[in-house]
């Protein structure tokens, strides 16, 4: 099985090129997703959670590295699709416990204004959407 070290270095090199909103590089943020989990599995997804969505990273790209189907079916059910309603992504969600707890990290991570230099109104719709994102996916069973 592909291990930590691996996703990581995958991360940062799908992500190599890419910033935030308030220029800080954007694998900070898989990398903070990731640190919010104790258990490897979780972090492994958590670190991977964007690269499919966010670079030329597909799923059978991971499966090729040696990541075990439970952490590439999470990555899959976190990877929204384009043109996707926002309402079947977080439906997809519900039914992968592994990938359902990252969304909610990745969530909080995304929640936080802190880094943004200005918030401004359509970060203000973003976040309430996040908001109620995070609010049906927490109140699901584990």
């Amino acid at each position: 099985m592909a291990d930590l070290q691996r996703a990581i270095a995958i991360a940062v090199e799908a992500h190599r090129d890419q910033t935030r909103r308030n220029g800080s590089p954007y694998v900070l943020h898989p990398l903070r997703v990731m640190l919010s989990f104790e258990d490897e599995t979780r972090r492994i997804i958590g670190v991977l959670h964007d690269v499919v969505e966010d670079s030329d990273w597909s799923l059978d790209d991971l499966r090729e590295e040696g990541f075990a189907a439970e952490v590439v079916a999470a990555v899959d059910a976190l990877t929204k699709r384009e043109g996707e309603d926002y309402q079947d992504y977080l439906d997809r969600l519900e039914t992968d416990a592994l990938a359902r707890s990252v969304k909610l990290a990745d969530l909080r991570d995304n929640m936080s204004v802190v880094e943004l230099p200005v918030v401004r109104e359509q970060d203000t719709q973003r976040l309430n959407r996040y908001r109620q994102a995070y609010k049906l996916l927490s109140d699901l069973p584990v």
